[in-house]
């Protein structure tokens, strides 16, 4: 459970950080309104948040 639960919060924090840096929700970056980020960010976002859900649902698994 935890060596996906983890990564996966962490991922997800920092998919959604550079998600709001590239659509300039977030200012004070050189990632701040980058299309690169943009794109980049959402992509580590659900990798993130499919680690969480492998984690939960191997917690249930074993229960």
């Amino acid at each position: 459970m935890w060596p996906f639960l983890v990564p996966g919060v962490i991922l997800g924090a920092v998919g959604l950080l550079w998600t709001l840096q590239g659509v300039g929700v977030l200012q004070g970056s050189s990632m701040t309104g980058s299309t690169l980020w943009a794109t980049i960010g959402p992509i580590v976002l659900v990798i993130g948040l499919v680690l969480i859900w492998i984690g939960i649902a191997r917690r249930r698994r074993t229960r």
